[in-house]
């Protein structure tokens, strides 16, 4: 794949490695204003851009992807609020794009065994039910678009929950999100059902970022002669 990176600090960086191991060939790298300025006619030349940015940035390298009609694959999260009018925009222009809150293959396997756990919790109206999650000081967005997957589907299926919070919660059906920031630790999240005799709890940790860039890597030879909006319940399956 001929691949292009926009926003290169650690995921663009381990994409980076990664891709040039499976012997892709790397187009262009754009990190700011100045390189779209001088780099960003370089994206036509691609077959597909992989988006790991900032909230701030992520809508307008879209965009640009989407008039140059480049794939895009975007790993960049904190800008739910305005997915439907992405997703609108996509699927109108005919164009590409899969987008994924997390990439690692075990998250996506945790996010369909959290959704089970919820249903068999509707129920058990004794256990307190909340989210942890952990990641490195340079996360910007918070709480983290993993974690906001997981509220949203316990929510879907838990009576007692009808919205998330990230602070402590002020009445029963909010459901809380903890957001922790801690040098070097790629992304932990944690599900917890609590109640006064015993605690449930669903983990995943992320030891590296390798499985991230993998999954992008994947979603991106996938996403290849497609059109509309995907995740990687699509690529996976599930």
């Amino acid at each position: 794949m001929k691949i292009a990176i926009l926003g290169y600090g650690k995921m663009g960086r381990e994409i980076e490695k990664l891709a040039l191991q499976n012997k892709h060939q790397l187009i262009v790298k754009i990190d700011s204003e100045e390189d779209w300025e001088k780099m960003g006619p370089q994206l036509k030349e691609a077959d597909v851009a992989i988006e790991f940015s900032m909230p701030g940035t992520v809508i307008s390298n879209i965009k640009k992807c989407f008039a140059a009609g480049i794939p895009v694959v975007v790993g960049t999260t904190g800008w739910h609020e305005r997915e439907s009018e992405i997703t609108a925009l996509c699927n109108n222009s005919g164009q590409s794009m899969f987008f994924a809150a997390n990439f690692n293959i075990g998250v996506n396997i945790f996010f369909e065994i959290n959704k089970r756990l919820a249903a068999l919790m509707n129920h058990q109206t004794q256990y307190h039910p909340y989210i942890e999650e952990i990641h490195h000081l340079q996360k910007i967005d918070q709480p983290s678009g993993t974690a906001i997957k997981l509220a949203q589907d316990m929510i879907q299926a838990l009576d007692r929950k009808s919205i998330w919070v990230n602070t402590k919660p002020s009445e029963s059906r909010e459901l809380e999100i903890k957001s922790f920031r801690i040098d070097e630790v790629p992304g932990n999240h944690i599900v917890r059902y609590v109640s006064d005799n015993d605690m449930l709890e669903l983990r995943h940790e992320a030891k590296n970022r390798k499985g991230f860039a993998q999954g992008a890597l994947m979603a991106a030879a996938w996403l290849m002669g497609k059109k509309g909006v995907y995740g990687m319940h699509d690529l996976l399956g599930i």
